[in-house]
């Protein structure tokens, strides 16, 4: 047991500590190093978090969906994937459930999600 918690601590991504704290509902902006021949460019995912999966934070990934053409595009990514170079939250959902697999059959303004009031005073005071 031991090997495998040096082995996922050897691949594991310094970036993590910097990406913010996010849940289902939220709208991120996953910028992603995509490898073109032998460049690498950089390239932004906007869209929902509809899940994260995942018990450790070795084998979590989270789903992140948004319309693209009229057409619904999904995205997994895998947290400890060392391709990701940020993530910026745009906005706070307000959503009651931790899947919100739901979202894919509606569209228009049936698919908009309620902004939940997000500080960090807000939060510190309370604990």
């Amino acid at each position: 047991m031991d090997l495998l918690n040096v082995v996922d601590k050897a691949f594991a991504n310094e970036n993590v500590a910097n990406f913010p704290e996010f849940k289902a509902g939220d709208t991120i902006t996953v910028t992603y190093k995509i490898k073109e021949g032998d460049k690498f460019r950089k390239q932004d995912f906007r869209g929902v978090v509809i899940q994260i999966s995942g018990a450790t934070p070795y084998t979590r990934t989270f789903t992140v969906r948004k319309v693209s053409g009229g057409i619904g595009v999904e995205r997994i990514f895998p947290y400890q994937s060392p391709f990701i170079d940020s993530i910026t939250v745009n906005k706070y959902g307000k959503v009651r459930r931790a899947r919100i697999f739901y979202l894919r059959d509606l569209t228009g303004k049936k698919a908009r999600i309620k902004e939940r009031n997000y500080s960090k005073k807000a939060e510190a005071t309370e604990e």
